[in-house]
């Protein structure tokens, strides 16, 4: 039965489950155990519960009896399931008990329930093993969940008492999370929602909108990597939430839509299965690495069109907010402060971004000191100096001589030099406009002049280089503080400084500032490199800052401080 409205993406969403069902049907002999190779065993095992699974939940959220390639899976199960050497493994590896749980839990749900298979899984249950030894939380509500299903008893502790120890409820930043955490965060959701069936007995402090806001931006993420696994889960979990009005959600059914093939497979991420599995195997590798993600995305399909997952309007988060003011000024400080020690040749990027972010804080007298000496020391400099620098930099720090009054006799005559030699040009290409901008700012070009030499070098479609958010987990894991500046930089040029994911980057930062205000934590004992490390992310994370500043105020709507 199908509850949504015409025109909607029903009927698309609606065929790709059908054809990832039967994809998947044609293809069961591979989901059981006895037929498998001696190493790709537990794989089979693994693959049986998820088919079983699908095809449980296809009998709870849908009224309608079972179609054809779903009462093929369900027979396969069956009999697998029938096996005594299936079965009896589970009195024999106790804490294997959820890999057979929910396939006997399937059979249930669709009514083909065997009162053997059910005896064999309570006393595992009641053994004082399978239920006890030690889980992760999103592992124990997997197994609270599957018992609930399977109608076995048990004394474990009910699931709102243990979903406040999972990651979900703890406010995680995302730019930190890796997949696992991901699918930690996707399946305590599942459980604890009953796949969309019920409301949770969340915590007190949880938020709902918050949490929205987190799966949002995790689909960015995923997105951004072409991650069709992730992504479906994800939107599995909005879905299972009650949301339906989303952005996120409709970007990702028409990026999972694009990447399902024509046969129905949609293909999982890299490294989802060991290399070694196939050995040589390329109708196995192709199933292998396909059938989970092809599952995920069926079940995303079947819980959008279920008359009987909740529904409700897409809640909003709330807008906790902090200031950048104090930590960039503290940061501005010890940037001055410790490039006055130095070469002023090699350090010229850090004044730039000095004077840059006081100038963005309305106190350009932080950058006065430092300005009076550099211009000093680089007053006679060779116009080599400079260029090494680029535009971008050498611009920033004339405008910051140009506030004080400030002259330096070899910068000027560097500017005068590079504006006769862009006077000559007829067009100057798209990414050097900003530069030619920064010669008009500096009134040594004129702006029609600065015009037509743009208008000139456009001459079809020019792609900028950009960032991308998908970068981040792996710049915050490898400690790439300036790679994540960038990002951050270019969010907030481009009015996202307010999304869940700039505004957990930021608060990456922020939590790297040491108590003397410069950015970084080097992990090295040797003085001067770690300075000289310091000295460069500070740089970076100044310049971010500053145009972070600038964009909102002196108040960021960001979330709490991470822990």
């Amino acid at each position: 039965m199908d509850t949504t409205q015409p025109g909607d993406g029903s009927s698309q969403r609606r065929a790709v489950e059908s054809r990832a069902v039967a994809w998947l049907a044609a293809r069961r002999d591979l989901i059981d155990p006895a037929e498998a190779a001696t190493g790709r065993v537990l794989f089979a095992r693994k693959a049986l519960i998820e088919t079983a699974f699908l095809v449980g939940l296809r009998a709870r959220l849908d009224p309608e009896p079972l179609d054809g390639h779903y009462t093929a899976l369900l027979d396969q199960i069956e009999k697998i399931a029938a096996r005594p050497s299936y079965r009896e493994l589970i009195a024999r590896d106790e804490a294997a008990l959820l890999l057979y749980a929910g396939t006997y839990a399937a059979l249930r749900l669709c009514g083909r329930d065997d009162q053997e298979f059910r005896q064999l899984l309570t006393q595992a249950a009641a053994g004082g093993y399978a239920t006890a030894f030690e889980r992760i939380p999103y592992r124990q509500l997997d197994l609270l969940h599957t018992l609930e299903l399977c109608g076995v008893p048990h004394s474990l502790p009910a699931m709102d008492e243990v979903l406040p120890f999972t990651l979900l409820c703890n406010k995680p930043n995302v730019v930190k999370l890796a997949d696992r955490d991901i699918y930690a965060i996707t399946h305590t959701i599942f459980y604890a929602t009953d796949f969309g069936l019920r409301e949770p007995g969340w915590p007190p402090d949880f938020d709902l909108g918050e949490a929205v806001e987190l799966l949002e931006a995790l689909l960015v993420l995923t997105l951004d990597q072409r991650n069709a696994d992730l992504v479906a889960e994800i939107l599995c979990c909005l879905l299972c939430l009650g949301v339906r009005d989303s952005e996120e959600a409709s970007r990702a059914w028409e990026f999972l839509a694009a990447a399902q093939e024509a046969e129905g497979r949609v293909n999982g991420p890299p490294g989802v299965v060991h290399p070694g599995l196939a050995d040589g195997d390329d109708a196995y590798q192709h199933w292998a690495t396909g059938y989970h993600t092809t599952i995920v995305v069926a079940l995303a399909a079947l819980l959008d069109r279920s008359p009987k997952v909740m529904r409700r309007q897409r809640p909003s988060a709330p807008k906790p907010r902090f200031s950048v003011e104090q930590p960039l000024r503290r940061a501005v400080l010890w940037l001055a402060d410790t490039s006055q020690r130095h070469d002023p040749a090699g350090c010229l990027p850090a004044a730039a971004a000095v004077a840059h972010a006081a100038e963005a804080l309305g106190e350009p007298e932080l950058a006065r000191p430092l300005l009076l000496d550099f211009s000093e020391r680089l007053a006679n400099a060779e116009s080599d100096v400079w260029q090494e620098h680029g535009m971008e930099v050498v611009g920033e720090f004339a405008f910051g001589l140009r506030t004080h009054g400030i002259t330096c006799p070899s910068l000027d005559t560097f500017f005068k030099s590079t504006a006769a030699a862009v006077a000559l040009l007829d067009k100057v290409p798209p990414q050097a406009a900003h530069n030619v901008q920064r010669l008009v700012g500096l009134g040594l070009i004129a702006p029609q002049r600065a015009v037509a030499l743009i208008d000139a070098g456009v001459d079809g479609p020019h792609s900028v280089p950009k960032t991308s958010a998908a970068e981040l987990s792996g710049a915050c894991k490898d400690y790439h503080l300036g790679h994540i500046a960038g990002i951050v930089r270019d969010s907030a040029r481009a009015g996202r400084v307010q999304h869940r994911v700039t505004r957990d980057a930021i608060a990456f930062l922020l939590a790297q500032q040491s108590s003397c205000g410069a950015f970084g934590r080097p992990a090295c004992d040797d003085p001067a490199i770690r300075e000289r490390m310091m000295l460069s992310w500070t740089q970076s994370v100044v310049t971010t800052l500053a145009t972070v500043h600038t964009a909102c105020g002196t108040a960021l709507t960001a979330p709490q401080p991470r822990p």
